[in-house]
């Protein structure tokens, strides 16, 4: 009699174990892909800043030239375009960030160096582990039982 019911136990134990991992699993997932669409939907409005600055700015270049353009003639002085390099500049790069392939690069050189310079993404002392946070956590909690 004790064996048919420490047996049931025990597939009635493996049973929940089995249920809490594949849980556990699912909760993961979940997880991963919330986070994935909070990044997606936060570089998606990095993009949308960046095309609605570029029409703010784009107006703005325009009317600088033309007006640098106008006093460099009327003073017969090219020197009052100079302006006009840095501000291509800008704005090149606002224009390749919202509708070229600066992300792609950028995203092609980030995987370089996570594939071939991660040392550079190592952090200072180590990664943090559950006692420097609990190290910290005590020394900056005004009250605390210790143990």
């Amino acid at each position: 009699m004790g064996f048919i019911f420490s047996k049931s136990m025990n597939d009635s134990l493996k049973a929940q174990q089995e249920f809490m991992l594949m849980n556990s699993r699912l909760q993961l997932e979940r997880q991963l892909l919330m986070q994935n669409q909070m990044r997606e939907r936060q570089t998606a409005m990095q993009i949308a800043w960046t095309r609605e600055f570029l029409k703010y700015f784009g107006t703005f270049f325009g009317l600088a030239a033309v007006g640098l353009t106008a006093g460099a003639i009327k003073k017969k002085n090219p020197g009052v375009l100079l302006p006009i390099v840095p501000l291509s500049f800008i704005f090149a790069y606002q224009y390749d960030m919202g509708y070229g392939t600066l992300l792609q690069r950028m995203k092609g050189e980030a995987e370089n160096i996570l594939d071939t310079q991660s040392t550079l993404l190592e952090l200072p002392k180590g990664p943090l582990t559950y006692e420097d946070l609990e190290k910290i956590r005590r020394s900056q909690s005004k009250f605390f039982i210790e143990k």
